[in-house]
């Protein structure tokens, strides 16, 4: 037997994968962050499927949880969002592979691409932007390495995405302020995809009064960066027509 860990996708049902829904309605067994993952989804499970909700379990009670269950059927490990990013998977993967217990890995729509599709941007522009920062600040979490505090990462001024920050959205602001400069576009974007997503845009200078204004303190992912309000850039390269072109 084998455990999936599913990426569930950003919060709307319908955007697990097709991969993602075949593979939990074939396991019998399926745990779930009920705080995160929407009740909708598990209607793809198998009727008689165990449900465990995980969202007060320890991480030694959830591995322990997919050890046992594995002994006699595929398991469904659903993640918000996808499991590459913030999905705290590691400590689990590695905790089977002490166990000996099969896993793989079925990935999701992240957070941030469901944010930009409600912005209705893509996040790398032609001659304007073409790096995406993915990080998080530390305050009651695990603590950032060495090196990958906001300010330094900053100095890039590429789009940065913040994850996990909305809390702390002053601190954000405050950091950035220096390497972006006031007038930086910045959006936030709390429940992407969901029936209660909220939008937010505005300068950086700004975006923080306007997010304690609309109460977003979880479920929101913060990104600054010219991309954001790019309008003049020229086109990309894979549609010049200079371009050689190799026919197969």
């Amino acid at each position: 037997m084998t455990v999936y860990f599913i990426g569930a996708g950003p919060g709307a049902a319908d955007l697990i994968t097709v991969r993602g829904a075949r593979t939990l309605a074939a396991c019998r067994v399926c745990l779930y962050a009920g705080s995160l993952v929407p009740r909708e989804l598990l209607a793809e499970c198998p009727p008689d499927a165990r449900l465990v909700d995980t969202a007060q379990l320890t991480l030694d009670e959830i591995t322990a949880e997919l050890v046992r269950a594995h002994e006699g059927h595929d398991v469904a490990r659903l993640h918000s969002g996808d499991p590459s990013v913030f999905s705290a998977v590691a400590e689990q993967m590695r905790r089977l592979d002490a166990a000996g217990v099969p896993y793989e890995v079925v990935p999701g729509v992240p957070a941030f691409a469901a944010a930009a599709a409600s912005l209705k941007r893509e996040l790398t522009v032609p001659t304007v932007g073409q790096t995406v920062v993915l990080t998080r600040v530390a305050e009651q979490a695990t603590a950032m390495p060495e090196g990958e505090d906001l300010a330094t990462l900053g100095r890039s001024g590429a789009l940065i995405v913040l994850h996990l920050a909305a809390r702390y959205v002053d601190r954000v602001v405050g950091e950035l302020l220096p390497h972006y400069g006031a007038d930086c576009p910045a959006a936030v974007v709390a429940y992407a995809s969901r029936p209660e997503e909220l939008i937010i845009r505005g300068a950086l200078d700004g975006i923080a009064q306007q997010v304690k204004d609309a109460g977003v303190l979880r479920t929101a992912v913060i990104m600054v960066g010219r991309t954001l309000g790019a309008e003049q850039f020229g086109d990309s390269h894979l549609y010049s027509p200079e371009r050689e072109r190799h026919v197969c």
